[in-house]
């Protein structure tokens, strides 16, 4: 055998020699942003032109009322839910596979996580178990929008709606998607957005409350006004951000569009019996009612009955060596938390599944050529073709 054919963690030569692309890119726009402010001394003011003119651009692009800007997407899910005034004593549903931060906010606040499980096909929060999981206590539901899915936002705000429940939109994984018509976080009473180091846009750290309600910013602004912003975005951060959301749109499309490249190329992949090894996200890339999905991560299936006892995580390490950027999935929330911390509705079946099974593939190479998604799949197939030796390397 051929040390060619051979999978770079048994010794051969990694398929992207040159690594993962680097994220942020080099951007002119950005970098002329960046000289602005140094030339204007912007960058160091406590209130400028920069953060201001970034509001109103949030504003526009997303048809929202009021924009928040603060330091990060942890911080601005924390600071929605004190704007819909949860407190001590109160229920937040969320899925039980979500963002660890989610639920940690909910504690912080002094309130008590109750997880549903996920939708079998889309895995998103499966809307059907709301109802169930609604109680005296119930004062909002966490919807975050995972791995290019969507939640189907219309069902959760009539249900809402119908129970006097707030909804915060969780759409730090879709900054720019269009949802049934909406912005992502723009559907619920109140949505977040993330502006960390990997996200969409970037710019280290960052994040935004928006609401087209003026009572849920009031209290957003009580909280935080103490003498001086206590959750700040600086002006340096708010100026590099400006022009990435003039681009977001267009750079969003060519992920779109990479991502269903991707799919077609990973359809190829079976197992001896002709079942299919690597499944991307059901409805992600066939743009049910005119969603236009954006993608932070590309969510995927793995299936390890299939591989010849490779794992997920034995397959991840392998792509990692190919300079791949594929990792595990979110952890579910119910089995990294003590079950005296939070409430669950039903076994969370499918949360255990999402555990065991999903890899994420980051999104900075979506904005490269056919090549590189080619070189994806090559990855994985010489990996799947020695599953057995790269599962014994790395157990």
């Amino acid at each position: 055998m051929s040390v060619a054919d051979l999978p770079a963690i048994l010794g051969g030569v990694p398929i992207r020699p040159e690594g993962p692309p680097e994220w942020p890119g080099d951007w002119p726009e950005v970098t002329e942003a960046l000289n602005a402010c140094l030339k204007d001394g912007s960058w160091g003011k406590y209130h400028g032109a920069n953060s201001a003119a970034f509001t109103e651009q949030i504003c526009m692009f997303h048809g929202v009322a009021e924009t928040i800007l603060c330091a990060s997407g942890t911080a601005a899910v924390e600071l929605a839910l004190r704007g819909v005034r949860v407190g001590p004593g109160d229920e937040v549903i969320l899925a039980a596979y979500d963002f660890k931060a989610n639920f940690q906010n909910v504690l912080t606040i002094g309130a008590t996580p109750v997880l549903v499980d996920i939708d079998p096909l889309s895995w998103q929060l499966d809307v059907s178990q709301l109802e169930d999981a609604i109680a005296e206590k119930t004062k909002a539901i966490i919807v975050s929008h995972l791995h290019g899915g969507s939640v189907r936002m219309q069902t959760v705000m009539e249900l809402a709606n119908r129970h006097g429940i707030s909804v915060i939109e969780d759409a730090c994984q879709a900054t720019g998607a269009i949802l049934d018509g909406h912005r992502a976080g723009t559907a619920g009473h109140v949505g977040v957005l993330s502006f960390g180091g990997s996200k969409l846009m970037t710019s280290g750290r960052g994040g935004a409350v928006m609401t087209n309600r003026p009572e849920i910013s009031q209290r957003i602004r009580l909280f935080t006004q103490r003498g001086n912003e206590a959750y700040p975005l600086s002006e340096m951060q708010a100026a590099v951000l400006r022009p990435q959301l003039d681009r977001l749109d267009d750079r969003n499309a060519v992920r779109w569009d990479s991502v269903c490249q991707l799919s077609k190329k990973l359809e190829q992949l079976v197992s001896a019996e002709g079942a299919s090894i690597l499944r991307p996200l059901v409805d992600a890339y066939s743009s049910p009612h005119g969603d236009r999905p954006a993608f932070f991560k590309v969510g995927l299936q793995f299936d390890p009955q299939r591989t010849m006892g490779l794992s997920r995580d034995n397959f991840s390490q392998a792509m990692r060596a190919e300079n791949v950027a594929i990792d595990s999935g979110f952890r579910s929330l119910h089995r990294i938390h003590s079950k005296r911390r939070f409430r669950a509705v039903g076994e969370l079946l499918n949360a255990n599944l999402c555990d065991e099974h999903v890899l994420v593939l980051h999104h900075p190479v979506l904005l490269e050529d056919d090549e590189a998604r080619q070189q994806i799949y090559d990855s994985a197939a010489r990996i799947f073709r020695h599953a057995a030796e790269v599962a014994n390397a790395t157990n």
